[in-house]
C-alpha cells in the first residue's frame, strides 16, 4: 500500500497549478471571496459536504470515512488570506493586485489541504469524520477567533485539531513539533505622550514629549531585564515614534506617539507585561510633568500545543518522513498565530513543515517570498496520514 505522500504526488502538477492560481489572486482577510469560491468548487467536485459563510468567507468540508463507528472526528485547518504587501520579482504567477501578496504561504496551505481532501475523498481509509477547515483572516484579522465564536466546534465537533505551516528555516522533508507554547501572544501598544511644545532654544518653558518618550522607551526595556524571570520569555518593542510635527529643526512638538508590541508565552507574564507598560509609561510621564494616553490592545493568545496531540503528530511525522527528520525540540518563536483560538477550544498541535531551499530563499513576510511547490505532496500527505492514524479503519 502506498503512503498518502506517494499517492498525492501523482496529482502534483494539478496542485501546483492551483497554488499558482491562488498566488496570482491574493485576497485580504475576510475578503477571500474568490479563494473560498475555488475551495467550495473543488470540494464539491470531490463529493464532499460543504458549508460556507462561517466568519464571512470561511469554508468547512465534512468528509466521512468508510465507517463512522468510532464516533470520533478530527479537524484540519488551513488559512487562506494574504498580506498587504507589494510583491517583488517577476514570477509568471506574480500577484495581479498591487499591495496584496501571499508572502506567508497561505496559498500553499490551502493547496495542501485541498490535496489532502482529494486523497481522503478517494480512499476514505478511516473510521470517523474529518472536518476540513479553510479559515479566513489569519493575518491580524482573527478569523480563527470569529469562526470559534460563530460556532465552529458546535457545528463541527472535532475531538482534536491540527494545522500545518510552512517554515523556510527548515529544509524540505522535515517537520518540527513540540508540546507547550510554540507561538507567542501578540499585544499592541500605543502610547501618546502629551507635553507642551515650544521653541527648541527655550527648553525651560516647555515640557518636551520627545525627551519623555526617550525615557519611556528605555524604561520599558526593564520589563524583560528586571521584572520577568530570566528563564521566562518576553519581548517589549517600541517600533515607531511619531511626533505631532516634523520639518522644523527648532520646534519641539506638543505630543509624541509610540507604537509597539509585547510578546509572551505564559498568561501570567502577559498580564505582568501589560501592567508594567501602564505603570512605567504613566510614572515616567508624570515625573517630567507630562501626561500619557495608553491604548493597550490584546491580540492573539499564545499558540499552545497539547502534549498528547503533539506527541501523536511527531509519531506520524516519523512514519512519513523518518525519525531523523522530525524535530521535537525546536525553539518557540515570538511570532503570533490565530490557530491559538482553536487550540483553546480543542486539543491539537501546530506543526512546522520545512520548505527551505525553495526559489525565494527568504523567510516569511518578505516581498520576495514564494512557497516551495516541491513540498505540496509532503504537507498534503502528512495531513492525510494524521487522519488515517487518528481514525484507524482497522481490518475490513
Amino acid at each position: 500500500m502506498s503512503t498518502p505522500v506517494e499517492a498525492i504526488r501523482r496529482h502534483h502538477v494539478q496542485l501546483r497549478e492551483i497554488r499558482h492560481d491562488l498566488h496570482a489572486h491574493p485576497e485580504l482577510g475576510f475578503e477571500e471571496v474568490r479563494t473560498s469560491g475555488l475551495v467550495v468548487e473543488r470540494l464539491t467536485a470531490l463529493g464532499i459536504e460543504v458549508h460556507s459563510g462561517l466568519a464571512r468567507t470561511g469554508v468547512v468540508g465534512v468528509l466521512r470515512g468508510r465507517r463512522i463507528a468510532s464516533g470520533r472526528a478530527i479537524g484540519l485547518r488551513a488559512d487562506m488570506d494574504c498580506l498587504p504587501l507589494t510583491e517583488a520579482g517577476n514570477l509568471p504567477y506574480r500577484s495581479r493586485h498591487e499591495g496584496r501578496m501571499h508572502a506567508c504561504g497561505h496559498d500553499g496551505h490551502t493547496t495542501m489541504l485541498l490535496g489532502c481532501a482529494r486523497y481522503l475523498a478517494e480512499t476514505r481509509r478511516f473510521d470517523g469524520t474529518v472536518y476540513l477547515i479553510f479559515q479566513p483572516a489569519e493575518e491580524g484579522g482573527g478569523g480563527g477567533r470569529v469562526m470559534v465564536e460563530e460556532g465552529l466546534f458546535g457545528r463541527f465537533p472535532a475531538d482534536e485539531v491540527y494545522a500545518l505551516h510552512n517554515w523556510p528555516s527548515l529544509p524540505p522533508g522535515k517537520i518540527a513539533v513540540r508540546a507547550g507554547p510554540v507561538m507567542a501572544a501578540t499585544d499592541e501598544i500605543r502610547l501618546t505622550v502629551l507635553g507642551r511644545g515650544g521653541h527648541g532654544a527655550m527648553p525651560h518653558l516647555i515640557v518636551d514629549p520627545v525627551v519623555v518618550s526617550a525615557h519611556i522607551v528605555t524604561a520599558l526595556q526593564t520589563i524583560a531585564s528586571r521584572n520577568v524571570d530570566p528563564l521566562d520569555s518576553v519581548v517589549v518593542s517600541i517600533c515607531s515614534m511619531q511626533t505631532s510635527q516634523v520639518g522644523a529643526y527648532n520646534v519641539v512638538p506638543d505630543s509624541v506617539t509610540l507604537i509597539g508590541t509585547t510578546r509572551s508565552f505564559r498568561p501570567e507574564t502577559r498580564a505582568l507585561a501589560e501592567r508594567r507598560v501602564r505603570e512605567i509609561a504613566t510614572s515616567v510621564a508624570q515625573a517630567f510633568g507630562a501626561q500619557v494616553e495608553i491604548d493597550y490592545r490584546r491580540g492573539y493568545p499564545a499558540t499552545v500545543n497539547s502534549a498528547r496531540e503533539a506527541e501523536f503528530a511527531a509519531r506520524v511525522g516519523e512514519r512519513i518522513f523518518g525519525a531523523e527528520n522530525v524535530v521535537r525540540d525546536a525553539d518557540p518563536t515570538m511570532g503570533g498565530e490565530d490557530f491559538a483560538y482553536l487550540l483553546q477550544e480543542r486539543p491539537g498541535a501546530y506543526i512546522w513543515l520545512g520548505q527551505g531551499g525553495g526559489p525565494s530563499g527568504c523567510f516569511l513576510h518578505n516581498p520576495g517570498y514564494d512557497f516551495n511547490d516541491e513540498v505540496i505532496p509532503l504537507g498534503a500527505g502528512y495531513l492525510a496520514a494524521l487522519v488515517e492514524e487518528a481514525l484507524p479503519l482497522g481490518e475490513d
